[in-house]
């Protein structure tokens, strides 16, 4: 069959699988009735303004922490030279490795009324009663947050700082500006839409959060969404509560979009070693005690205690993990990440292949439909591939659409899919980037066309892009809980949804080691993120 017409059928059906989610929540609204009325009525008159009012408090608090973090670890770490500053470039990125509702489980072992420093503060100082505010609530998930998702705006702040604030804080130097007016009116207004834009990316993912918020027993919207569908089990209201997550998340989306457009307005070449006037700036004193500070607290509450707190119930009582069964759900784990790790990286190379030989209409519409797949939360893909089920079974009882969905990989791989496609088209892209349209001229010279000229002249120069895209999605697949939880076929339980149910069951020694497994993958793009930065800034 011709490429042309193979890539009429591809396109189509690709934007079709990946826009289902969103198409089914989105219909929902169109299947009205009573009982869906009626749920949705009561839960607006008692549950549901709850859901609003906590919602927004979570996601204000972690707005001003990852600000306040982020962006003071940026400053430090591009403004300013002292000991250590190139540790705390890649130190402060660790907190990627680390998912929410692993920090969530570890900051609960230790410090909650039972645990063991409470336990010994009360017996050695006499105390009664609770020694800190309980661990489980908003302003506890709003501490896990903060402290798991402020490298968003760390990677882009830095960034956006490291490329031309140097320069000009030398300049505003030179003018006569003290340092503080410095920071103030020259360092802030360039690092503003990469904030902006970061800011945007971490209350994407405490909106998308569903371990945190379930483990804390917090009413967050994702937990209403869980609830209308298992609890009252209706599955029409848990889609239109999930129309009125997406509609937020799509507003975070586009504000995000923005930020990234203004920052090319604020950004351009240059870098530390453009000139010796164009240093950062040297601190001592209080100040490079501030600065140790400012880069090592969130690092040692981000990734240290956590990883130490989760460590002690290891090293207190071997025999009590699950070695037999830790390779089971190790085997799930890598299984499914393999399998869509696969899948995703084919989807974005042939997209990405599309994409160069033609970006017309078609092209370009697929493309910012599998980009919007990592902003859409899994409570919202569950819903929307699960729901179209629902009036599959209802129209023709005898189908076996559901035991394809639910007791095979079929549906969580297609979730995964949805959500994560766009990380291993965004990597492959970046690689694209790099092969110049001239080398397509000369190979369509030498009789390399249409599929050969992706297998023989593209896919050598991609390898190192596709490894990369591969090793991403398999690390987020691993650690992704939502659609995992309730999409995983029978007797199929992962890393992730084991950690989870450990925890909520109170066995949080047992949760540790399935958990550091996470961490360990974790650090694997976290590694390879900071040797790319530290080439990129190198040259």
């Amino acid at each position: 069959m011709p490429l042309h017409r193979l890539r009429l059928i591809f396109l189509p059906l690709l934007a079709l699988a990946l826009s289902v989610p969103v198409l089914a929540v989105l219909g929902s609204w169109l299947q009205w009735d009573a009982a869906t009325a009626d749920i949705l009525l009561e839960m607006g008159r008692t549950v549901l303004p709850d859901y609003v009012w906590t919602t927004l408090r979570l996601c204000v608090m972690v707005a001003v922490g990852v600000v306040l973090v982020g962006t003071a670890g940026a400053a430090a770490v591009t403004l300013f030279e002292f000991p250590g500053r190139r540790v705390a470039e890649w130190a402060l990125l660790l907190p990627l490795a680390m998912p929410a509702y692993v920090v969530a489980y570890a900051y609960t072992d230790f410090l909650q009324f039972s645990g063991p420093l409470q336990s010994w503060m009360r017996g050695a100082f006499g105390l009664e009663g609770r020694v800190f505010p309980e661990v489980r609530s908003v302003e506890g998930a709003a501490w896990v947050f903060t402290f798991s998702l402020y490298p968003y705006v760390y990677l882009l702040a830095r960034t956006a700082l490291s490329e031309r604030a140097t320069h000009l804080m030398e300049a505003a130097r030179l003018l006569g500006a003290p340092l503080s007016r410095r920071i103030r009116e020259v360092a802030l207004p360039l690092a503003r839409p990469a904030v902006a834009a970061g800011v945007a990316l971490a209350l994407m993912e405490t909106l998308a959060d569903f371990g945190v918020s379930s483990y804390f027993g917090i009413q967050t919207f994702t937990a209403g969404i869980y609830k209308a569908w298992l609890s009252m089990d209706n599955r029409v209201a848990a889609a239109q509560l999930a129309t009125l997550l997406l509609i937020v998340v799509m507003v975070l989306l586009r504000l995000e979009h923005n930020a990234q457009k203004r920052m090319r307005f604020v950004t351009g070449r240059g870098g530390r070693g453009g000139s010796a006037e164009a240093q950062p700036v040297p601190l001592r004193g209080r100040r490079l005690a501030a600065a140790w500070a400012v880069c090592g607290l969130p690092v040692l509450a981000g990734f240290v205690l956590p990883v130490v707190f989760m460590l002690r119930p290891l090293a207190a009582d071997w025999s009590v993990l699950p070695w037999d069964r830790f390779v089971a759900w190790s085997f799930n784990s890598v299984r499914l990440g393999v399998i869509t790790a696969m899948l995703a990286v084919a989807v974005a190379a042939l997209l990405a292949f599309n994409s160069r030989r033609q970006s017309d209409r078609l092209t370009r519409g697929v493309v910012q439909l599998v980009g919007l797949g990592y902003a859409i939360p899994g409570a919202v893909i569950v819903v929307g591939l699960l729901l179209p089920v629902g009036w599959l079974q209802a129209a023709a009882p005898q189908t076996s659409v559901g035991y394809y969905m639910t007791a095979t990989v079929l549906g969580i791989v297609w979730a995964y899919l949805v959500r994560f496609c766009a990380v291993a088209l965004q990597s492959v892209q970046s690689g694209y980037a790099r092969i110049p349209a001239s080398l397509d001229d000369s190979a369509r010279m030498l009789g390399a066309g249409g599929m050969g000229l992706l297998w023989r002249v593209h896919w050598p120069l991609l390898r190192r892009s596709t490894a990369a895209a591969a090793l991403l999605v398999f690390v987020d697949v691993m650690k992704e809980l939502p659609a995992t939880m309730v999409l995983r076929p029978f007797n199929t339980d992962t890393l992730a949804v084991v950690a989870y149910q450990l925890a909520r069951d109170e066995r949080l020694g047992e949760a540790a080691l399935p958990s550091l497994a996470l961490v360990l993958v974790g650090l694997i793009p976290v590694v390879l993120l900071s040797r790319t930065l530290r080439s990129g800034a190198s040259r």
